[in-house]
């Protein structure tokens, strides 16, 4: 993210749709307040466990619907964007109408928790990684296009948040056109599927049709698909050595994790690391830590024996691009590994328990009356926190 706060894309569900998405209970007690007197309220909005604050695209949308029906509200947020929030703290408070506000509680929190719970994942991976390119690639894995933009907003949060803190390279881009303006892109990046493989009958042929029409491009060439990681890339790499001598091919790691990439197994992984990085072996390590080290799949070996074959054949400037399961747990592996990795291509800052994603929003004042239920006091501290 360059810095700039581009206008949000999410408007929906628009004020004619809301009766339709929200739950009914609030809808319910809209009618009753609507008939019996409208109050001032505040709300104090949390969640349970630590987050990045990523609030802009739902108070955007709160402030929006708001206008709409022609009321006013005060957001008190409590945080810049990409502030680490505790858990428990109000995030922000939400001042107006409670007729114009209890029916929004539904879809407001839905575009707040998961946002903030990504911002946090994106965040941990560019940290662990500061000299690694980042792509995101999650549109695949969300449920509908308005999850692909809170998403896309989230990683561009937790990605400009470690760029402020440790100068870390962050997200770069991401896969498609819509969310490209979160990353100050105006386009989405992207080469091939695996199916362009299939399609073409062979590695190097894909690369031949790709380069064909899109010359500009840097070409990036999955090489897992016939099992033949290594064989693949320098064949790649050869039919195409000016490319390779200007850096602009990149091999993509994107070996799942039913096999070894082609010439290791476990021993040969352990040599490998011991070869590049012994430290990463040498201590405990739990058996999620192992997989990632010296398992199957795009382990740290994995990458590093691919940097090693390239570098062996001349092809010390071909990037390599690295897919499949990069969570902020694998992102942390690969750091202790020290794995040369130049891009990493994930969704995987996505959240993992979604239940962790629940956002609260519980009223703590009427008409200026301190008044909240039982057990959540804390959220009556004082609200002089300045972001």
């Amino acid at each position: 993210m360059d810095g700039s706060k581009p206008d949000p894309v999410i408007l929906w569900p628009s004020l004619d749709e809301l009766p339709d998405w929200t739950d009914k209970y609030f809808r319910r007690t809209r009618d009753v307040v609507l008939k019996f007197g409208d109050a001032q309220v505040v709300y104090a909005v949390f969640m349970r466990r630590p987050v990045l604050y990523a609030g802009r695209l739902a108070c955007e949308w709160l402030r929006h619907i708001c206008r709409e029906r022609g009321q006013t509200v005060e957001i008190e947020e409590r945080y810049r964007e990409g502030d680490w929030v505790g858990a428990g703290e109000p995030m922000a408070y939400i001042r107006g109408s409670f007729a114009a506000l209890v029916d929004l509680e539904t879809l407001f929190l839905q575009k707040l928790g998961a946002a903030c719970v990504a911002a946090y994942n994106a965040h941990a991976m560019c940290e662990e990684l500061p000299h690694v390119a980042f792509l995101a690639m999650d549109a695949r894995h969300c449920a509908g296009t308005e999850m692909a933009e809170l998403m896309a907003y989230a990683a561009s949060v937790g990605s400009a948040a470690a760029r402020r803190r440790v100068g870390a390279v962050g997200f770069v881009g991401n896969a498609t056109d819509a969310t490209a303006h979160f990353f100050g892109e105006t386009e989405g990046r992207g080469t091939m599927p695996h199916a362009l493989i299939g399609y073409a009958g062979s590695t190097v042929r894909a690369a031949e049709m790709f380069h064909e029409t899109f010359p500009d491009q840097m070409l990036i060439v999955l090489v897992d698909y016939f099992g033949q990681e290594i064989t693949d890339s320098l064949a790649v790499c050869r039919r195409f050595p000016e490319l390779a001598e200007q850096g602009r091919i990149g091999v993509r790691l994107d070996t799942h994790g039913g096999r070894y990439v082609e010439g290791l197994d476990t021993q040969a992984s352990y040599e490998v690391l011991e070869r590049n990085a012994p430290k990463a072996i040498r201590g405990y390590r739990t058996e999620t830590e192992l997989r990632h080290l010296i398992g199957t799949g795009v382990s740290a070996a994995a990458i590093w024996y691919t940097r090693e074959q390239l570098n062996a054949a001349g092809f010390r400037q071909v990037k390599i691009v690295a897919s499949s399961g990069f969570s902020p747990a694998k992102c942390q592996v690969m750091a202790l590994a020290n794995a040369p990795i130049d891009v990493i291509g994930t969704g995987s800052y996505l959240p993992a328990e979604w239940g962790e994603t629940y956002a609260t929003a519980d009223i703590v004042e009427y008409d200026g009356q301190p008044r909240v239920k039982v057990g959540r006091e804390f959220l009556l501290r004082s609200r002089s926190h300045t972001p």
